[in-house]
């Protein structure tokens, strides 16, 4: 159980300061940015040359060496869009009236670009570790794709609990996509198949050995900490505070912007509070 427990603490651990130095970054003024996307890059190119490496490798310490340049990977990749250099053709808010497929493609729009370039490096990795005994790498970026793209449906579809506190003013418009709303079926779905997942990866941590069993144990630690994330999409204590050390004080408070007819066209959800001043509030998905 202990060759369980830290892999578990490993992977909690380096996440945690991971997102936050990645909100750090990005909350530091623009002209840094640049030099921050520079040197991500070249942390980037040594990561996988790390993956590499250890692609033919089974001892605990490859496992654990392949998670960490999986998540400088995945750092370079959220990084660049929350420093608006990988985004998608449209940055405007929802128009007043957007409904169903316009909504929806409008919303892809926003962030296409940043989606196709992790499925490309995702297809990067399968070709550099395929048929290799170290998997680690590659399904640690796998499992954060999924389960990021699983948040991001639930954020379009509608939640209870939004919170716009992390984000950059330039992203702003983003909320405008954003629902607050109940959950709904697709929320179920995706917290059930979260679920069954955890506890697939969790038996073959147990029942594997070495580097085998560390692989595991990390990927099952991602899935649970993502199924945190969603749950805290549907409770009222927002998993940003985590954060916020990350975050200069004066920065911390969410700012208002005007409000676009788009965002405040329909009627609020009964009881919920208002986190997200940016988003939509409606009952149902029209």
């Amino acid at each position: 159980m202990s060759e369980f427990a830290l892999p578990l603490l490993f992977a909690t651990v380096l996440w945690f300061v991971a997102t936050g130095f990645v909100l750090w970054l990005d909350k530091l003024p623009s002209h840094t940015w640049p030099v921050s996307i520079t040197m991500a890059t070249v942390a980037s190119g040594f990561a996988m040359g790390g993956i590499i490496a250890t692609a033919e490798e089974t001892s605990p310490w490859a496992a654990y060496v392949a998670f960490a340049c999986a998540l400088v990977l995945w750092g370079w990749h959220e990084l660049s869009f929350l420093m608006g250099f990988v985004t998608g053709p449209n940055r405007e808010p929802c128009p007043p009236g957007a409904r169903g497929w316009q909504r929806f493609r409008l919303a892809a729009a926003t962030l296409i670009y940043h989606e196709v370039a992790m499925f490309l490096c995702l297809i990067a990795l399968v070709a550099a570790t395929w048929g290799k005994a170290n998997q680690t790498a590659t399904l640690t970026f796998l499992l954060l794709f999924v389960m990021r793209l699983s948040a991001k449906f639930n954020i379009f579809a509608g939640v209870p609990h939004l919170s716009t506190e992390m984000m950059p003013d330039h992203m702003r418009y983003l909320a405008s996509y954003f629902r607050i709303a109940p959950p709904r079926w697709f929320f179920v779905a995706s917290v059930s198949g979260i679920a069954v997942l955890a506890a697939w990866l969790a038996d073959q941590a147990l029942s594997s050995r070495d580097g085998i069993a560390t692989g595991y144990a990390l990927a099952f630690a991602l899935v649970a900490l993502a199924f945190l994330e969603h749950g805290f999409l549907v409770v009222p204590w927002q998993d940003t505070a985590m954060f916020r050390w990350a975050i200069p004080e004066h920065l911390r408070q969410p700012a208002r912007p005007t409000v676009s007819p788009a965002m405040t066209e329909s009627s609020n959800v009964s009881g919920q509070t208002d986190t997200n001043p940016l988003a939509v509030r409606q009952n149902a998905v029209p």
